[in-house]
């Protein structure tokens, strides 16, 4: 199984980005995909998971309204639109399989993290 995160840069306070995570290996829209991230010094973190056909969404409260999970099963690809970004969203950003109840948590298969950057 192969999850590849992309999409990560360098952006100002109150920019933009879009990470992608293409998944290969396994059966695609049978799990759900989620971001988890994880900053210097500081616990990886759950983000944001959706299910498996697309239908619901989970986000914690640091990223609700202003990040927003997608999937193309067609694609075999996540997506996560990242806007209005913080300096406190700088961290490595990780793609996984997911799921949740009151948190979100991994189910067994992490990608390799994309760096983002959030710096005037």
């Amino acid at each position: 199984v192969q999850l590849q995160a992309s999409g990560g840069g360098l952006v100002q306070p109150g920019g933009s980005l879009r990470l992608s995570c293409a998944a290969s290996g396994l059966r695609f829209d049978d799990y759900a995909i989620g971001w988890f991230r994880q900053a210097p010094g500081k616990e990886r973190e759950g983000l944001t998971c959706i299910s498996s056909k697309g239908y619901s969404t989970y986000y914690t409260d640091s990223v609700k309204g202003r990040f927003t999970i997608s999937r193309d099963n067609g694609r075999n690809t996540v997506y996560l639109q990242m806007n209005n970004l913080k300096l406190e969203d700088t961290a490595v950003y990780y793609c996984a399989t997911c799921g949740w109840s009151d948190i979100l948590y991994n189910t067994g298969y992490w990608g390799r993290g994309t760096q983002v950057t959030v710096s005037s």
